[in-house]
């Protein structure tokens, strides 16, 4: 079963600044650990899962589908950056 267009598009915008997010991020001059930098992404992604939770439409499989996607998408969008900040620490 296809998700509903109108919770296609409000993934599509999550992705959206989901990636705003991560491309504003810059390298700290006091660096936290790796283990805590995945640990504060996850965080992002449960706030932006969180937050569109209030905005998905459709019966409950649908709702609990979308959200699903959208977290998946939001995982993968961070791997890059997470695998970008383990380079960072390992140049100090």
């Amino acid at each position: 079963m296809a998700l509903l267009q109108t919770n296609k598009d409000l993934i599509s915008t999550g992705i959206k600044e989901f990636g705003v997010l991560l491309n504003q991020q810059v390298m700290p001059d006091s660096p936290i650990s790796e283990e805590d930098m995945a640990t504060v992404v996850d965080d992002w992604v449960n706030m932006y899962t969180n937050y569109y939770k209030q905005k998905v439409t459709g019966e409950q499989e649908e709702k609990d589908r979308a959200l699903q996607e959208l977290r998946q998408e939001l995982t993968a969008m961070a791997n890059p950056f997470l695998a970008k900040y383990r380079l960072f620490l390992k140049s100090l």
